[in-house]
């Protein structure tokens, strides 16, 4: 293992506070670990810290910030290290919030805000919550669609090839997959810091924004689980945007939707697909395969291509 162990959770921004909040818990059905003035810390059934997903009251939608856990606290004091000298910006520490300790800060080229931390408030159910094994991190308790953890999130950036420099510098992640484009220019970039086929991926944003979100995904345990997340979709009145199908990349079977704000939200079920081996190579897909469109399923719908948060101007 690297410096950084796993995703932590993502900072997502609503203009839409109660009615996102509403959708999370009730629709999406993660649960409530705590609120402050500005924050809800929610979490899925089987996360182990207090929250993966912190929703935020502001001006606009979009993602606040990225945490990732580091593997030990010489392993963050090493990473802060490396990105101090990385030439890319910092923010500094900040003191943390309710979910973890203190927190590394700093910036990719294109506006995302990334930390890094060790320290961690770990869920600590109640009776009412604790689970009947001992291994599970909570109570599965099926309301709304409950997916299982935190799986990753989609970033968007003008110059994907430099976002894989901050990553593959400042995060130590490496590439499992990537599209190569015709013209040169990478497509697209799947990334992980550990033995999972990826947490974070990056597209091109040919939309002239700045800092902008596609999705964050949340795993469930089986295709099932998404069908049935579809009629609970349709029966709340969310729009489902495409899917159920099956990407070619990665090969998740997946659903998209955007909560009440605006943000791409996605159910992926990827199975038990891992990178073991030490020196896997990146599969490398060419701008006429991904013409193809996905495994199966129907075409991809073109907001698909255009639709990311914060919007911008032509949006």
């Amino acid at each position: 293992m690297g410096h950084i162990a796993h995703l932590g959770h993502v900072e997502v921004y609503t203009d839409r506070f109660e009615d996102s909040l509403d959708f999370f818990t009730r629709v999406y059905g993660l649960k409530l670990s705590g609120q402050d003035e500005t924050s809800a810390y929610l979490r899925a059934w089987d996360d182990y810290e207090f929250c993966s997903l912190k929703l935020t009251r502001h001006h606009t939608t979009g993602v606040g910030h990225i945490g990732y856990r580091a593997a030990s606290a010489q392993a963050l004091a090493d990473q802060v290290a490396i990105i101090e000298s990385s030439g890319f910006k910092t923010h500094g520490w900040t003191a943390g919030d309710h979910s973890h300790g203190p927190a590394f800060r700093f910036e990719d080229s294109f506006g995302h805000i990334f930390e890094i931390y060790w320290q961690t408030n770990r869920y600590a159910p109640s009776d009412a919550d604790r689970p009947a094994l001992k291994n599970m991190a909570s109570r599965y308790t099926a309301q709304g669609v409950a997916p299982r953890r935190i799986d990753h999130l989609n970033l968007l950036a003008t110059d994907v090839a430099e976002f894989r420099r901050f990553m593959e510098t400042c995060l130590g992640s490496r590439v499992t997959e990537m599209i190569q484009l015709d013209n040169g220019r990478t497509g697209g970039c799947w990334f992980t810091v550990n033995n999972k086929t990826y947490d974070l991926a990056c597209t091109e944003d040919h939309s002239g924004g700045h800092g902008r979100l596609h999705h964050v995904t949340y795993a469930t345990d089986t295709r099932e689980d998404i069908l049935r997340a579809a009629d609970i979709f349709l029966e709340n009145g969310v729009h489902i945007e495409t899917g159920p199908h099956k990407h070619a990349i990665q090969g998740t079977f997946f659903l998209y939707v955007w909560e009440p704000a605006g943000n791409r939200v996605e159910l992926a079920n990827a199975g038990a697909r891992l990178i073991l081996a030490p020196d896997h190579q990146p599969v490398v897909w060419t701008e006429a395969e991904r013409k193809k469109g996905q495994a199966w399923g129907l075409k991809t719908i073109d907001t698909f291509h255009t639709h990311g948060t914060p919007p911008v101007k032509k949006d």
